[in-house]
């Protein structure tokens, strides 16, 4: 047990591992060496967390997530179940030589998911990726580019559909200003400065 963290009797969490406070790690999961997980985070059944990961405040991990080394996730986060971060962009068990592939012989390929962002139930996203803030991916999307802040990507590979607002709902076109759309809510009625390149990327 570690104080004010709530880790239940067959998840298996490393000694090295930092967990912040108000955390709860339920059945079945495995958080490997030097992880930090921050304040008030949940993570589901099955969840694997790799080495070296990070993870920041409030962030919610569905059941069965898989999140290898070399990812970083800041507050916020809603990671969706079945979610897979991915590290390796040249993937081989050996080497053109028949080989096993040691840990000298592939490069990490990181992922960023900045804060407020949400991926949806079964998506991927492949190493070199940085998921903007308040992103939202759809279910089941490949992500093999970077997503831009309020971006909505759906599809394999994914692509920009629209901008969503922090409280999730959909983005409308308001008026230009300089080099930006000037988007609102209709749900909030928050208004949101999208790049007018950004935003003309949409299809």
């Amino acid at each position: 047990m570690r104080d004010n963290v709530r880790i239940h009797a067959t998840a298996e969490v490393a000694d090295s591992a930092e967990i912040g406070e108000g955390t709860g790690i339920w059945h079945q999961c495995q958080v490997r060496q030097d992880v930090h997980i921050g304040k008030n985070c949940i993570l589901g059944k099955g969840v694997y967390v790799d080495f070296g990961v990070r993870l920041g405040d409030n962030v919610k991990v569905q059941n069965y997530v898989s999140i290898y080394h070399g990812v970083e996730i800041e507050d916020g986060v809603f990671v969706g179940p079945h979610v897979c971060f991915t590290n390796d962009n040249l993937p081989r068990a050996v080497n053109p030589d028949g080989s096993l592939k040691a840990a000298d012989d592939w490069v990490v390929g990181r992922i960023l998911i900045k804060r407020g962002a949400a991926l949806g139930a079964n998506s991927t996203i492949l190493p070199k990726v940085i998921v903007g803030e308040w992103a939202m991916v759809g279910a089941g999307s490949v992500v093999t580019k970077d997503v831009p802040a309020h971006g909505l990507v759906v599809g394999n590979p994914a692509h920009l559909i629209g901008f969503v607002c922090a409280c999730g709902h959909r983005l409308a076109a308001d008026h230009e200003e300089g080099a930006a759309m000037v988007a609102r809510c209709p749900k909030c009625n928050e208004t949101i400065s999208i790049p007018l390149e950004t935003w003309r990327k949409v299809r």
